[in-house]
């Protein structure tokens, strides 16, 4: 019996997940599936209590809006994920469901392999979705300054009173309403800024979450957006001269520890890469 597992988001034409995963699938001879399984918030819960509890599902991606929404149809949920408060992976064990967060750790691994070691950086998170839950939480273990900001102030400052709580949590945390004023003010004094919003994500990708004035070859560049590989913020950060990243190695690295959790087996990494490379039209 073919095992499936499935991306679980609303909408899903930009994702290059189902090319990775079935790759990987192959190169091991696993007889799984990945499949884009599109899902309105009205629909999540039927999906979370039927379908994803079959014995012939595996398990589940989770992206954009149900990070956070699908944490209290859940079973069981990690203690890494609980602090996060967002979840990016199910995992079906025999009808039982649990949730976890590799989203951090990829974002993590990504930006070390880019810019070295981050300890003591100072950041500016953009975002207060599962992602930016993820990323904030990782990095305020190593940062001296956080910031995070977002549209709806109070969502960014209930990720900063949640951070507060957790004493590996060391940065100094704030948050503020995303308006020109206050990312002038946040980035005048920061080393690292990422982008974990979907602004600039295909299909609309002449958007951008900041304006080219407040870019500078001080800042280091990270938008988690890999479709396209090269946003528009990218492109008007590498003008200004910072250095950037794309969200590229986060989605391989998160993915290849949900690939785990799912299969017992430790990921092809560099097949994932190149099915993500071709998919995306990447000349490497």
């Amino acid at each position: 019996m073919v095992k499936l597992c499935y991306l679980l988001g609303y909408p899903l034409e930009h994702s290059v997940s189902g090319v990775m995963h079935n790759a990987a699938f192959r190169e091991l001879s696993l007889g799984y599936r990945f499949e884009s399984l599109p899902l309105p918030p009205s629909a999540l819960e039927k999906c979370l209590k039927t379908e994803l509890r079959r014995k012939w599902v595996r398990g589940a991606s989770v992206t954009i809006p149900h990070k956070m929404r699908v944490l209290r149809h859940l079973d069981e949920v990690d203690p890494l994920a609980m602090r996060i408060g967002a979840i990016n992976t199910i995992v079906n064990n025999r009808g039982r469901l649990k949730g976890y967060n590799t989203d951090g750790e990829g974002a993590m691994r990504s930006l070390e392999e880019a810019f070295g070691n981050l300890k003591g950086v100072r950041a500016v998170v953009l975002g207060a979705g599962g992602a930016s839950r993820a990323i904030s939480y990782h990095l305020s273990k190593v940062a001296e300054e956080l910031v995070i900001i977002n549209r709806t102030y109070e969502n960014a400052l209930n990720i900063v009173e949640a951070l507060k709580g957790y004493p590996e949590c060391r940065a100094s945390l704030s948050a503020k309403p995303l308006n020109r004023a206050s990312l002038m003010e946040a980035l005048g004094n920061s080393e690292l800024l990422v982008n974990a919003t979907p602004v600039g994500m295909w299909p609309r990708i002449s958007e951008t979450p900041v304006d080219a004035g407040l870019l500078g070859p001080r800042l280091m560049v990270f938008d988690i957006v890999y479709n396209p590989p090269r946003t528009r913020l990218l492109e008007m950060a590498e003008a200004a001269g910072a250095k950037t990243l794309n969200g590229l190695g986060m989605l391989i690295y998160q993915g290849a520890e949900a690939f785990r959790l799912w299969t017992g087996r430790e990921a092809p990494i560099e097949v994932m890469r190149r099915a993500v490379e071709e998919a995306l039209g990447i000349q490497t």
